[in-house]
């Protein structure tokens, strides 16, 4: 109680960037803590009260303004009042007009409706709530996602805290293994999921936690779009904060409906385990999932299985998506390909990069080459590494050699015609000797894409390593405070995997930690590299870019 007391002093005097986010940190941890362990032994009652205490808690409102306003991408996106708080001192008055306001009975304003484009060709609406809203409403999901964080079923992966697409498809492998009996796929796609959710099943969902009303008003609160109002009856807006949280929430209970059943395991670690006379398997990842079955006749009774499930939800299946195939025809799902294929040893399950996802990393890669057309190597390679790390790092963990292989061999060629543009007198010869080298780690290839006045040199997805990715085990949840090691040796797996050498060497000696805020490194904020003062001197060091001035 006195950690939120004395941040709100510290902001008042001294300003945003000389609050310790650190003990802020520690103390909504330890709020979200005690509701995970209250709701474990179901204490409804101490689950309520320390639910208000952290809806009331002044420290909660500074982490949610800070993660509105510095961390999320759509920071400098403003509602349909025009709001942005993007100085430290528009923070901090923004602070002390939410700290007179009572977060319950807050009247939310319209969402912005504003649209993007998806994979298909169609439009994706997005309903973009005030600033206030935002912060309001990731102050309500800290109080409330510790409770559900308890209830979800373990094979939830989407929009859950430290739980991935590469944790849903290596769950999918354990389940489609070579051993497995299970061949047949039931592919699921709710059709419009966020746009048709039932108000009035989430509301029921809810009934209990004490900012049930201000729930029921953001999902009520309808959307301006061309300077007309509109009403929402039914679904949650995409691009509002809350909005996933209470998507898992409405779509909780299919395991159940199916039939899938978990037991209490009997060891010093507890854990969870799936009833043996069970044949059917789920992973769900947000409004995306599989169910995997013995036989044809099973995987094909999920349609009638599942519509109890879907009318209480509002909900129905798509058609173009929902559909029964075997394994060894393969099916794509989170961007990858799976497939069982036959070879002299027997049946091998292979999982690659989908046709999808590698003709999307193409056509970025294409749109960059034609936005940069012209513009010095030394710019292109800055633009261009960070799109071929995120690929290469999101395919590592699945067979993607070959596509590795293939997709250098296509930016090699856009390579080619980018120089040819750039030196249109200048013969190949010229060309080669001045811009490829061998790489500055080592190796004999030859062909390296090099800045002849910097030195820095375009990044070839081959030189990834390809590593099995250790999924998250069952139920475990960084809000259980009984599973503090495993979450701190988890984080230093990930950030070691998803990060260069020199990096890994910086979080290593830092003890991955942020040498600003103290906050573990791998916590969801974005990092970078910065030359910080020391007594001894000027040092690099790994920060959060929220702490940076």
């Amino acid at each position: 109680m006195n950690t939120s007391l004395r941040a709100s002093a510290h902001v008042s005097h001294k300003g945003w960037y000389s609050i310790n986010w650190n003990t802020i940190q520690r103390y909504v941890t330890k709020l979200r803590q005690r509701i995970y362990r209250a709701e474990q032994q179901n204490q409804r009652r101490r689950v309520r009260k320390l639910q208000r205490l952290l809806l009331r808690s002044k420290a909660n409102l500074l982490l949610s303004i800070r993660r509105v306003t510095q961390q999320n991408t759509g920071k400098r996106t403003p509602g349909a009042d025009g709001y942005t708080a993007l100085k430290p001192n528009e923070r901090i008055n923004l602070y002390r007009q939410l700290l007179k306001r009572n977060v319950l009975q807050h009247r939310p304003k319209p969402a912005k409706r504003t649209f993007i484009a998806k994979k298909n060709g169609k439009l994706r609406p997005l309903g973009i709530p005030t600033i206030r809203d935002r912060v309001y409403q990731n102050v309500v999901k800290n109080a409330l996602e510790p409770q559900w964080e308890v209830r979800f079923e373990p094979t939830s992966y989407g929009f859950r805290p430290k739980r991935s697409t590469h944790d849903a498809i290596s769950n999918l492998f354990n389940k489609l293994n070579t051993n497995s009996k299970k061949k047949w796929v039931f592919e699921g796609d709710f059709l419009g999921c966020f746009d048709h959710l039932n108000h009035n099943w989430i509301v029921e969902q809810t009934s209990m936690f004490p900012g049930n009303t201000l729930m029921r008003r953001w999902l009520k609160m309808g959307y301006i779009e061309q300077d007309m109002f509109h009403k929402t009856t039914e679904g949650t807006p995409q691009g509002s904060i809350v909005s996933p949280l209470l998507a898992n929430i409405a779509l909780c209970g299919m395991e159940e409906e199916i039939g899938i059943v978990y037991k209490q395991t009997y060891k010093p670690s507890g854990g969870y385990k799936i009833d043996p006379k069970c044949k059917i398997g789920r992973v769900l990842y947000a409004d995306d999932f599989v169910i995997v079955t013995e036989t044809k006749e099973n995987a094909e009774s999920m349609y009638g299985e599942l519509a109890p499930y879907l009318q209480k939800r509002g909900i129905t299946l798509s058609k173009e998506k929902t559909r029964v195939t075997h394994i060894e025809n393969g099916f794509d799902f989170l961007g990858f390909s799976l497939r069982q294929y036959k070879t002299e040893q027997g049946n091998k399950l292979l999982i690659k990069p989908s046709r999808d996802s590698i003709k999307k990393a193409k056509g970025k890669i294409k749109d960059t080459f034609a936005v940069m057309r012209g513009r010095p190597v030394k710019e292109l390679i800055r633009v261009l590494n960070p799109i071929i790390r995120g690929y290469g790092q999101y395919w590592k963990h699945v067979v993607s050699k070959k596509t590795f292989g293939y997709m250098d061999n296509y930016v090699f060629f856009k390579i080619t015609k980018h120089l040819k543009r750039l030196h249109p007198k200048k013969s190949w010869k010229w060309i080669t000797k001045r811009y490829f080298k061998k790489p500055n780690h080592g190796g004999n290839d030859k062909w390296t894409l090099t800045c002849p006045l910097t030195n820095i040199q375009l990044l070839k997805m081959s030189w990834i390593k390809i590593e099995r990715h250790v999924m998250v085990a069952y139920k475990n949840s960084p809000d259980d405070p009984s599973l503090r090691e495993y979450w701190e040796k988890r984080d230093r797996k990930v950030f070691n995997s998803e990060n260069t050498l020199d990096r890994m060497k910086l979080a290593r000696k830092q003890g991955y930690r942020c040498v600003l805020c103290k906050q573990t490194l791998q916590n969801g904020e974005k990092v970078t590299v910065r030359n910080l003062e020391v007594s001894t001197g000027k040092f690099a060091k790994l920060v959060h870019v929220p702490c940076i001035k």
